[in-house]
């Protein structure tokens, strides 16, 4: 499966895009949609910002931020892709036109690369796999505009307090219990929710105070 180890074979095979297709379909319709295998250093770019993507990718190992970057440098994390995820999809699938943000890896990574032409266009074999993965993609682009739902409505809290307080919640509700880790830094829990780095800080620890919340580093306990 294009010099792919097991490990990397298994997490293909579980992503929303190859879900449900068996191996035996998968490795026909990897013959037929020839991707890239990519290793992208720490701080490397996957994706540019003015490039025109034709790529849809999966993350095998590591973990990609999606940013945009503005004139002035200013930074905001408009969301994460880590191993099984699925990234890009919107852009190469719409219209072509200059990327607006960048695909940046936090961590070495490597992710599979897939022309999204070959993906959209039947191949001359009719493999079942390639019907299957047209039905999933449909699928992938809805979960990840419900993931971009709950970012503009954390961000569109008034309160830094508000926006903090929403996130966590919605964190502690994924992961079903009130003590669990987010893939951020500070500087990034404060780039991905629109707000200065010291009132993150700052509202972290009256929280904390408060007895509502306890952390240490990206690890978060909720407490009633």
């Amino acid at each position: 499966m294009h010099a792919l180890t097991e490990e990397q074979k298994q997490i293909l095979l579980s992503t929303p895009l190859l879900r449900g297709i068996d191996a035996k379909e998968a490795d026909a319709l990897l013959d037929c949609l020839d991707p890239t295998l990519r290793r992208i250093p720490r701080d490397g770019a996957v994706l540019s910002a003015g490039d025109t993507p034709r790529a849809v990718g999966v993350v095998l190992e590591g973990d990609l931020h999606i940013v945009h970057d503005d004139y002035w440098g200013n930074r905001a994390i408009l969301s994460t892709a880590s191993a099984g995820d699925v990234f890009g999809e919107a852009f190469a699938l719409g219209p072509a036109q200059p990327l607006p943000v960048s695909v940046i890896a936090k961590r070495d990574s490597r992710v599979l690369l897939f022309d999204s032409r070959r993906m959209l266009h039947p191949c001359p074999h009719a493999c079942a796999g390639h019907t299957a993965l047209l039905r999933s993609m449909i699928l992938v682009l809805a979960g990840n505009n419900i993931s971009l739902t709950d970012k503009i409505r954390h961000i569109t809290k008034k309160t830094t307090r508000e926006k903090v307080m929403s996130y966590l919640s919605e964190a502690a509700a994924k992961a079903g219990k009130n003590s669990f880790d987010i893939p951020f830094n500070r500087q990034e829990m404060a780039d991905y929710l629109a707000v200065e780095r010291s009132a993150l800080s700052a509202t972290l620890c009256k929280l904390r105070d408060e007895g509502l919340i306890g952390f240490r580093k990206n690890h978060f306990t909720l407490y009633c």
